[in-house]
């Protein structure tokens, strides 16, 4: 799964980050207190209208939720990464990110120029600003997938952030199938409710992937994704 681990770095509660990732390495996560949201976003760095899309990667693989074995897709049908390795077995990819007004109304309004690092980033900020980094912007903000929160219906019908089973060192693994521009932030989860606004950092690390055999368990894990493997090999043909 992975041959090894190159370099290692922290999240703080709010931070944000975007690299690329060339196909055949790892991206492993750590909720490292408990509690943590890792929201993520992909595009193609080759062709930035090739983006994420969480309707095809739930429609496709027939499910709500994601776990080891689903692979996430772009609009075109390829697969960017895999999810090779989770401690979780429930990731959420359908309530999206908080924003300013919902975090102000929970926790109170902070601002970076009077509280500096103490202050309360929102998810949705967090990604423009690593969008303005490659001349995108709001309008090129999709649906985002938000590891590490586990999201249930009630019986009204009314989605709401299960914490039943938060706990430290929970890891999730992503294997990249294609060079991917990941962005990356570790605000909140939308529908986070809690009394007080939480710590919850989150531990990058990066590194080599084991090369993908034809027994592969997420090539396997759905026929939609061994036909999504096909596109990639398509896709690198004589590159």
């Amino acid at each position: 799964m992975i041959s090894r681990i190159e370099y290692t770095t922290q999240l703080p509660t709010g931070g944000h980050w975007s690299l690329r990732m060339a196909r055949g390495t790892v991206l492993r996560l750590t909720d490292l207190k408990g509690g943590a949201n890792a929201g993520l976003l992909f595009y193609n760095p080759e062709n930035l209208l090739e983006r994420y899309n969480a309707p095809d990667t739930l429609k496709c693989q027939h499910t709500f939720r994601l776990t080891r074995g689903h692979c996430l897709y772009s609009d075109m049908g390829r697969i960017f990464c895999s999810l090779v390795q989770d401690d979780c077995g429930w990731h959420d990819t359908v309530c999206g990110n908080s924003n300013a007004r919902g975090v102000a109304e929970c926790w109170g309004k902070r601002d970076y120029q009077h509280q500096r690092n103490a202050w309360y980033q929102n998810g949705q900020d967090a990604f423009l600003v690593e969008l303005e980094k490659y001349g995108l912007g709001l309008a090129d903000l999709a649906a985002n997938l938000n590891l590490f929160s586990k999201v249930v219906a009630d019986e009204a019908g009314q989605l709401q952030l299960d914490a039943s089973e938060t706990r430290p060192g929970r890891q999730v693994t992503l294997r990249f199938e294609m060079d991917t521009l990941v962005l990356l932030h570790a605000c909140l989860h939308p529908l986070n409710t809690a009394a007080d606004y939480p710590d919850a950092p989150v531990q990058v690390e990066l590194g080599l992937a084991e090369p993908v055999s034809e027994d592969d368990y997420c090539r396997n894990f759905r026929p939609e994704n061994q036909r999504g493997f096909q596109n990639n090999a398509l896709y690198h043909l004589g590159r």
